[in-house]
């Protein structure tokens, strides 16, 4: 910024009428002293004048001339619009024009006070001196500063380091040294940094003088990074490293100081030669982990704030520096945290049990599930075995369904409890998702935290006491529940199925159409043939079909024409032969061997 150029001024207009209230002051031999040198005016010039009168807008000021000149008002007020003069004060105006077109002399306080700063400056700028300033706007290249005339400072003398928002400093006051100065152009260069570099060389010398590993020394904090913050020492920066700074946990540096701070810290290491220098703040303190083996004994309670969430666990500060993890398996005793934040949020509060200790790597293991009563361990009271509960399905799978009882207990019917019958059918055809359904307590093992259930349970075994209700040779009906290419397998009751052998049907038909013949649905009359109740088999022979469901009707007339003609041509069974079937129906229903499949 180039300072306005004196002689670049705008002339003041002519002299304003004189007002009806002018106050004049006669002072004849002030007049006088002055006629006898009117040759002696120069313009462009600065010369002393008194204040002879003022008016509404304007100063009348005597010179010694022959006429007087007259000063807006404006140049005589202060930075709260208060105008400084009275009459009689004697002044320096700066002489324009000794006449002008109107033979009115023309004069400016104003160029008079800026040319005697110029004077000034110029003074200062030869002796190598100082000038103080404020700054005062933002501009290309750097800041324009009010000496009571302009100058320009570039940014890049404004402090020892690039200073990123110039506009932060306007309005602020500052001592600089003048780097270029020409009056005649109307340029003044100034520069802070000089400045700084000779102070902090000063400072530098003084510190580099006390520094010594294990001192303790005050500075400020000068930049900060994502590894540590630069502390200024005094012309020395030191590096605080964010493993320097606490005990404790931190993310980044600014979490604990931001530019500007003053911090007292410890020199860890000094490099006289590189002039590099090591700091540290946690060391002022002592090491809490320290007293972390007498104050957080394994199995006792302690109560700490969490501090970090992770995707294994949540951190835990127990105090300042000692933090300790819980893993997401020691979370619940009854749910299946898959994230810690399901159930913890940072800063809050909770009790937790140490479960180990690991000083050397400055590891605690913490619990927060053992820090409260273990349920499994009083379930058999709330859900005593033999009792019935009620349960909303969590989840169907090939091999049961799992039932919640509460909050983190389940239990599991598996697919041999759900019905008394033989046949196993899939779980999915007794529940879905999200019934609710009624079960039975069949074992609780609190120690592999399982529980088993049952629905069949619900219900008397239909097998209990069947010799009573059943006997050999008895003729009873049934529905056929499944057709197999051993037989038949008919439901005589709820829960009891028996076996019609292949031997106990019509020898005519293939087996591979026995479901044709008799589909699933249909109603028999049978005859019992064998009964082992410790092996749940009922072995039938098939007296008569009775009924068939209504969709197979159709199919089954048509089966029962083409049956009576392949029994015309067939060979008749010789004597003996049925009774024979009839044994091998009986041994076929007794195998081991021949347990009924699973129904399709």
């Amino acid at each position: 910024m180039v300072a306005d150029n004196i002689n670049d001024q705008p002339k003041i207009a002519e002299t304003p009428p004189q007002a009806e209230n002018t106050v004049f002051v006669e002072n004849e031999d002030f007049a006088a002293m002055f006629q006898e040198s009117v040759r002696e005016f120069k313009e462009h010039q600065i010369v002393k004048g008194r204040v002879v009168g003022i008016q509404k807008d304007a100063v009348t000021v005597d010179i010694g001339y022959k006429s007087e000149g007259q000063i807006p008002l404006s140049e005589f007020q202060d930075l709260n619009g208060e105008a400084k003069v009275n009459i009689g004060d004697d002044v320096e105006v700066f002489l324009e024009a000794i006449e002008d077109a109107d033979g009115v002399v023309v004069l400016s306080k104003e160029k008079a006070e800026k040319l005697r700063i110029w004077e000034e400056v110029g003074r200062v700028y030869e002796q190598g001196g100082t000038v103080t300033g404020m700054i005062s706007a933002r501009v290309k290249g750097g800041l324009s500063v009010d000496l009571g005339i302009k100058a320009f400072l570039p940014g890049s003398q404004v402090d020892l380091r690039p200073v990123r928002n110039l506009e932060k400093l306007i309005g602020e006051r500052f001592e600089f040294k003048i780097l270029k100065f020409n009056q005649k152009r109307g340029n003044i260069v100034l520069s802070r940094r000089a400045l700084l570099e000779v102070d902090r060389e000063a400072r530098r010398k003084k510190t580099l003088a006390i520094l010594k590993e294990g001192v303790l020394i005050k500075g400020f904090v000068k930049n900060i990074t994502d590894y540590g913050a630069f502390i200024d020492l005094g012309g020395v920066d030191g590096l605080l490293h964010i493993t320097d700074m606490t005990w404790g946990r931190i993310v980044h540096p600014s979490e604990m100081f931001n530019i500007g701070d003053e911090v007292e810290v410890m020199v860890l290491k000094f490099d006289a030669k590189e002039e590099k220098v090591s700091l540290g703040l946690k060391q002022k303190s002592e090491n809490p982990w320290n007293r972390v083996p007498a104050k957080y004994l394994v199995g006792s309670r302690v109560r700490g704030k969490i501090v970090s969430l992770t995707d294994y666990g949540a951190f835990i500060e127990l105090e300042p520096g000692v933090e300790g993890l819980i893993h997401v398996t020691e979370m619940s005793w009854t749910r299946k945290v898959r994230h810690p934040s399901k159930i913890l949020s940072l800063a809050q509060e909770v009790e937790v049990m140490v479960k180990d200790l690991d000083t050397e790597r400055k590891r605690i293991s913490l619990s927060l599930k053992e820090a409260e009563p273990n349920p499994w361990h009083t379930i058999h009271l709330k859900y005593p075995v033999g009792s019935v509960v009620s349960g909303k399905v969590r989840n169907i799978t090939d091999f049961g369904i799992f039932v919640g009882l509460e909050e983190g207990i389940d239990g599991l019917v598996h697919i041999s409890d759900l019905s008394w019958s033989q046949r196993q059918r899939k779980p999915s055809a007794f529940a879905k998702k999200g019934d609710e359904i009624s079960v039975r307590i069949l074992h609780i093992d609190p120690e592999k935290e399982r529980l088993s259930l049952g629905i069949k349970q619900l219900t008397d075994d239909p097998w209990r006491n069947l010799e009573d209700k059943i006997h050999i040779n008895d003729e009873i009906q049934g529905r056929v529940v499944n057709v197999t290419d051993f037989g038949i397998f008919v439901e005589v009751m709820d829960g009891v199925e028996g076996l019609v052998h292949i031997s106990e049907l019509d020898a005519n038909i293939p087996k591979e159409k026995l479901d044709q013949f008799y589909p699933v649905g249909s109603l028999i009359r049978a005859k019992v043939i064998k009964m082992d109740m410790d092996e749940r088999r009922l072995g039938l022979g098939v007296v008569e079909l009775i009924e068939k469901p209504p969709e197979a009707a159709k199919t089954g007339e048509e089966m029962g024409e083409a049956l009576s003609e392949t029994r015309k041509k067939a060979p008749r069974r010789k004597a003996g032969e049925g009774e024979g079937a009839a044994s091998d129906a009986s041994s076929a229903a007794a195998e081991p061997g021949e347990t009924q499949p699973a129904a399709e």
